[in-house]
């Protein structure tokens, strides 16, 4: 603990930074409709929207974790020509507006897509507006904070106790299995738990892929946005319950996950 007195000018800006993020939130709070609470919660449509916001989410994390870890080990193990290409490539839809990825999920996956038109022909499979398709605009949005976290985790990891299991004989994924994946459990964790967050949360990609039908697409984010223009309390309660899962989940990351 540093035991100096914090400079004035370094306060000030803190104190205002500390304020302009909770502010907000204090906002949610004060004006959150208490007297009528319990009886919104077990509204049909909140429900519904929380269920579906938790199935989808933690669906997307499934599909992260298997496709994301794979990739942040090929990022952090493998050198090849414009491997930092592929990983400016691969955190884009952190700076990408989430319209632009729906748009973008569209062209590729819609009906007329460049795979849309192909899995629609030939298995009859269309993503678009499904549920189906709000995992996969999650899992697009989120996946970069889960190979990002791993990543860094990779690189931490002493490599070279993947080098003594190989002189002993280990594959190569016997190495990564064994050896590598416990080094690294901490960051898969934490990434695990930001990628969902940020999954949960999801909305821009999320309304111009998926829609927002209820009972199907329609998540949390969704609901939040279709009852401000009906009633500003539901919209407050359902804010209030994002605010609480992602509040929860930040503190179940425990220092040593986001240290990994």
């Amino acid at each position: 603990m540093n035991k100096f007195r914090i400079p004035l000018a370094l306060a000030v800006p803190a104190v205002l930074g500390l304020a302009f993020l909770i502010l907000p939130l204090a906002g949610l709070l004060i004006r959150a409709p208490w007297s009528t609470l319990p009886e919104r919660l077990t509204e049909p449509g909140i429900l519904t929207a929380l269920r579906l916001s938790l199935i989808t989410a933690s669906l997307a994390t499934v599909v992260c974790l298997v496709l994301g870890v794979p990739l942040a080990w090929v990022l952090a193990r493998l050198e090849f020509p414009g491997r930092r290409f592929v990983r400016a490539l691969v955190t884009v839809p952190l700076v990408l507006p989430p319209v632009v990825g729906g748009v973008a999920l569209l062209l590729v996956f819609g009906r007329r897509g460049l795979v849309g038109e192909w899995l629609d022909q030939t298995f009859g499979v269309s993503l678009p507006f499904t549920t189906t398709g709000v995992v996969v605009a999650e899992a697009f949005v989120a996946m970069p904070f889960l190979v990002i976290a791993v990543e860094g985790a990779l690189r931490g990891a002493d490599a070279r106790y993947e080098e003594a299991a190989a002189t002993l004989g280990a594959t190569r994924w016997t190495a990564f299995r064994r050896v590598t994946l416990p080094l690294i459990a901490p960051g898969i964790a934490a990434g695990a738990v930001l990628c969902w967050a940020r999954a949960l949360g999801e909305f821009g990609a999320t309304i111009t892929f998926a829609g927002n039908f209820p009972g199907r697409t329609q998540t949390m984010p969704l609901a939040v946005y279709l009852a401000l223009e009906q009633d500003v309390d539901a919209a407050i309660v359902l804010s209030l319950i994002l605010l609480v899962v992602s509040v929860g989940i930040l503190a179940a990351l425990r220092d040593k996950w986001v240290a990994a």
